[in-house]
């Protein structure tokens, strides 16, 4: 039976990194699974790399074919984002092992659809100035930066993962950020004891 390895932090943890980095290691043997999103392309990004770009009714119509997994919602200062999982038939943990990013929120739901055996969340962390300046660095790099949704964001990660959240989400195990090849090889002990 497979696993979903559920990549979690707040934002600018590093999670895209140690996403891929995880991906190339043959030996955990792992198959992404890309996310929804209504958001707006970002620089770099592509279309079913790092997420499926939709919009509103692309979003209404796949939650009413009973295809959504798990579903959030963010008022931004640039209008309503929706991430969101598919059940789009690229899924089949009785064959394969996967990974996704998400936040608490959606592991839980994604945890709950699939069963809480076969999810095992990863959670990073990174010290708050770290993760503050790596935000700014990206958001400066952009054609047109949205400093005030990363200030949003930097705030609303404080509640979305709460020790409280935390706690009720069943996590207990964290993997520092900061050191990235230390955070790779202890993610990649953890699986290997996991499979």
């Amino acid at each position: 039976m497979g696993k979903m390895v559920y990549l979690m932090g707040k934002s600018s943890t590093g999670k895209d990194t140690v996403y891929k980095k995880l991906l190339e290691k043959e030996e955990l043997g792992l198959k992404k699974i890309v996310p929804y999103t209504t958001r707006p392309i970002r620089v770099g990004e592509k279309q079913g790399e790092e997420y499926f770009f939709t919009d509103e009714e692309g979003f209404q119509k796949l939650l009413a074919c009973g295809k959504v997994v798990e579903a959030r919602a963010y008022h931004t200062y640039h209008g309503l984002w929706r991430y969101f999982t598919v059940d789009d038939g690229n899924i089949d943990l009785e064959n394969h092992n996967y990974i996704i990013i998400g936040t608490l929120e959606s592991y839980v739901k994604t945890a709950k659809y699939f069963g809480k055996e076969k999810v095992l969340p990863i959670l990073l962390e990174v010290d708050d100035g770290l993760r503050l300046q790596r935000a700014l660095d990206r958001e400066r790099s952009q054609e047109n930066p949205k400093y005030q949704e990363l200030c949003r964001r930097f705030l609303a990660d404080a509640e979305d993962f709460s020790e409280e959240r935390q706690k009720e989400a069943g996590i207990t195990l964290k993997f520092s950020n900061e050191n990235l090849e230390k955070c790779l090889s202890d993610i990649e002990s953890y699986l290997l004891r996991c499979k």
